[in-house]
């Protein structure tokens, strides 16, 4: 048994949806929450950016007790998680590997839809990995910008999210697809809007599920899990915190209590309140 918490961190309130799959799926693990909502969005970052970024967080939930870190985050996932994993020794798992593999299973025509940031697209990660295990897999992609602010914003179901996500997938649905991977942990908070867009016949998947499903794995042949809860979640920022709190309770509830903030500077990051 191993009772220290899972430390969990995204450019914001998307990998929220990892933290609830880990309550739901794992609900004895405590988690360490860092969002970056002082540099959301990543999507059009630099790897060497990313990098950066990714070293300051993982050494601050290391410096937290974390026991395992998931990088909630497929920009980062996709560009710098070899990079990053190299340089700790702590196990570090991405999301846009599980993602793929999920949409592998899912297919059944091979045809298969990506909606992604910028840097995730651009990447190539999901095409990649996807061809790794499906070779003959036709991989249509799309970069969504103007959805992580959007999300951000608490924007969720406006006029503006709505028609920002049928230009971004009305081209997918011409394509015949019959899966479509959400390559973007913010994405979820739309899923009733993907929904209603590409109808019943086109399978979500949600990397976010695969992911702490092969946590939970891993878990079990390592003995890292935990047997009995230490307390609640924790959740920081390097932004506004209350702006995360009140959009993060739209998916979290009432789990998503008080909210640090965290400065960042050129030394690391730092508690500042």
């Amino acid at each position: 048994m191993n009772s220290r918490p899972i430390g969990v961190y995204d450019s914001g309130v998307g990998g929220l949806t990892v933290v609830q799959e880990i309550s739901e799926k794992l609900p004895w693990e405590r988690v360490i929450y860092f969002g970056d909502t002082a540099r959301v969005p990543y999507g059009e970052k630099t790897a060497q950016e990313l990098l950066g970024f990714s070293r300051e967080i993982i050494s601050f939930l290391i410096e937290q007790g974390s026991k395992f870190i998931i990088a909630a985050c497929n920009t980062t996932s996709s560009q710098v998680l070899d990079d990053v994993k190299k340089e700790f020794d702590i196990p570090i798992i991405g999301v846009s590997r599980p993602g793929a593999y999920a949409a592998s299973k899912a297919t059944e025509t091979g045809r298969i839809g990506v909606i992604a940031t910028v840097g995730t697209i651009r990447s190539g990660a999901y095409v990649k990995t996807i061809k790794e295990y499906v070779p003959e897999a036709q991989v249509f992609s799309v970069a969504c910008p103007a959805l992580v602010p959007l999300i951000e914003k608490g924007d969720i179901g406006s006029e503006e999210t709505v028609h920002a996500l049928q230009d971004y997938l009305v081209p997918l649905m011409e394509k015949n697809i019959d899966v479509l991977v959400l390559g973007c942990t913010h994405y979820p908070y739309l899923i009733e809007h993907i929904k209603r867009i590409t109808g019943p016949c086109v399978k979500i998947v949600d990397p976010a599920e695969e992911t702490v499903t092969a946590v939970a794995a891993t878990f079990q042949e390592s003995g890292l899990g935990s047997q009995e809860k230490t307390g609640p979640h924790e959740f920081t920022v390097s932004g506004d915190p209350s702006l995360f709190a009140t959009v993060g309770r739209r998916l979290l509830g009432d789990c998503l209590t008080h909210v640090s903030q965290l400065s960042l500077s050129g030394d690391g990051i730092k508690l500042s309140c």
